[in-house]
């Protein structure tokens, strides 16, 4: 065959035999194909189907390759062959009943085999009787209707697959944001857990600044008051001076009063001089007082603002450790500050001492000998409670960071067991979503069938409505040829005078027929309108068209009577 006309053949294999869809990316026909091929192994090899089942032989496994290739690499080429050539024939159909066939003729050593020797068994088994074969797989009938249904079962099972996927999709995608968010908010709270050891940090080193102003000032105050202790003397010893001065002018002659004056004069001004200085002293002071009795204020308004402040449970417990630990630091380092300055004091007095007796070393008796080592004790026992404080410094710090350590552990917990509970309650609620979907997937397949009986149902009435509503139309044209015949007769008698009472009665019955004829049009233009409301009321009108019946034929029985006579 030349390669254009393979082509086209190949083009019109794929289009009219459903074999493009068989090697799309998805495989969809080919997943139907399995499905019903699977259903049609249950339905006619029940015992089959459950060996199969029992060893866990997938149809995919041994079919696959049957409906992709048409059996070219499963059987020989002549039978492969002739299997194609039905194929082109009868269409996708024979490969159902050529894979029935196959399995129906290897049915009873099947039963014994594993899932290896099935595959290796079936296409020698069928080699040896290909005319069997065939005529095996022409005898097997498949239900077009059966597999519109498997079709239809597949569609649904797919389509519930597919919704199934996209709710664990949008689960999944709101689990990896809820992950997101609580990343976010870990680093949101070390970030503030940062800053709040910093501003507590701040806030204690503020604190201890005001402590050591506060020292200053203190000491300012007393320098303060020995100033004016001593501008009050110096006060006394002027009006004193002053006083003298008077004296000695009203006593000293002339010449010894004016060298007196003179130099009672130096001596006002000199302390004059001196006075004015120490009330300048004294103001300074007092503005430097001033200044930082302010700052003072200042400090301590920053420091209750700073206790204003509205934190977490966990984070003012943590604020108030913070501020123990700082205070304790800061008497330790106060405490350690005095305890150096006495020690280099002692050394700087030992250090004098030493220089001193250095000359005289050799005339000292016992005694001296006794306090310079007494003194040499002192020195080392200062030295060793420094460095006793200063471990106990250390401890303080290592406890301190201890606690740290340990309240942010417990914070972690407690963090991590609120992103479990988070969890499980996200997962109850997927599966309570999965169990409602279920439900309203169940609800949903009820109304489907009852909405379809329904429908069937309307059908059949609308049938029988059609039906009744032509019975009546032919009824209604008899009744006119019938009432054509009377008038025709009416006519006749019309010259007659013993016929006259007759006559009205014709005319009486011949509108009451046409007020009837009226109402079966009325009432079949009804029934074609409202399908519902003619199924309850089909009894009366029935009821009512057999008395009309009976009428007729009275009337009609008595109008042959006449014209016999």
């Amino acid at each position: 065959m030349p390669e254009e006309e393979a082509f086209a053949v190949l083009v019109k294999i794929m289009q009219h035999h459903r074999m493009r869809d068989m090697f799309k990316p998805s495989m969809a026909e080919l997943g139907l194909c399995m499905f019903q091929l699977d259903s049609l192994i249950q339905e006619l090899l029940p015992d089959l189907h459950a060996h199969f089942q029992a060893q866990n032989f997938n149809t995919t496994i041994y079919a696959s390759r049957w409906f992709l290739t048409l059996f070219t690499t499963t059987l020989s080429l002549p039978l492969s062959c002739r299997i194609m050539d039905v194929f082109l024939s009868e269409g996708i159909e024979i490969v159902f009943k050529i894979s029935l066939a196959l399995l129906t003729m290897g049915k009873n050593d099947l039963f014994s085999l594993d899932m290896e020797n099935m595959l290796k068994e079936l296409p020698a088994k069928v080699e040896e009787n290909a005319e069997e074969f065939m005529n095996l797989a022409y005898s097997i009938k498949v239900n077009q209707k059966r597999m519109k249904k498997l079709e239809k079962e597949y569609t649904v099972i797919k389509t519930k697959e597919q919704g199934d996927v996209a709710v664990l999709r949008c689960l999944r995608q709101e689990n990896r944001l809820l992950k997101q968010r609580v990343e976010l908010l870990e680093k949101e709270s070390s970030a503030l857990a940062e800053r709040l050891v910093r501003g507590q940090v701040d806030r204690a080193e503020g604190e201890e600044e005001t402590f050591a102003l506060a020292r200053e000032v203190q000491a300012l105050r007393r320098a303060n008051m020995d100033a004016q202790q001593r501008l009050a003397v110096a006060q006394d010893e002027i009006r004193s001076l002053e006083m003298t001065i008077a004296e000695n002018n009203s006593r000293q002659s002339s010449l010894e009063g004016i060298e007196n004056s003179t130099k009672g004069e130096e001596l006002a001004r000199c302390l004059q001089r001196e006075l004015v200085r120490a009330r300048l002293d004294a103001a300074e002071k007092e503005v430097t007082e001033r200044e930082l009795a302010a700052r003072i204020n200042e400090l301590e308004n920053e420091n209750k603002m700073l206790r204003k402040q509205r934190v977490d449970n966990n984070v003012a417990h943590l604020q108030d450790e913070l501020i123990a630990v700082k205070l304790r630091e800061a008497e330790a380092n106060l405490s350690l500050k005095d305890l150096r300055k006495q020690v280099s004091e002692l050394s700087e007095a030992w250090q004098r001492h030493l220089q001193k007796l250095l000359r005289a070393w050799e005339g000292r008796g016992n005694d001296t000998k006794l306090e310079e080592e007494l003194m040499s004790c002192r020195i080392r026992e200062v030295e060793a409670l420094t460095e006793l404080k200063e471990l106990r410094l250390k401890e303080m710090e290592l406890h301190t960071q201890v606690q740290v350590s340990t309240n942010q552990l417990r914070r972690q917990d407690e963090e991590l067991r609120e992103l479990r509970e988070s969890l499980d309650n996200a997962l109850q609620r997927e599966r309570a979503l999965q169990s409602r979907q279920r439900e309203f997937q169940h609800k949903y397949n009820d109304l489907e069938s009852k909405a379809k009986y329904e429908s069937m149902q309307a059908n059949i009435k609308n049938m029988e409505v059609a039906q009744r509503i032509a019975e009546l139309e032919n009824e209604v044209s008899e009744y006119k040829l019938k009432n054509e015949v009377m008038a025709t007769e009416g006519e006749l008698r019309n010259n007659m005078d013993s016929d006259t009472e007759r006559v009205r009665e014709m005319q009486e019955q011949m509108t009451e027929l046409k007020a009837e004829i009226m109402r079966l049009e009325a009432w079949k233009a009804r029934a074609m309108g409202l399908t519902l409301s003619r199924s309850i009321s089909v009894e009366d009108d029935l009821e009512e068209d057999d008395k009309l019946r009976l009428t007729l034929r009275r009337e009609s029985s008595t109008s042959l009577d006449l014209n016999k006579t």
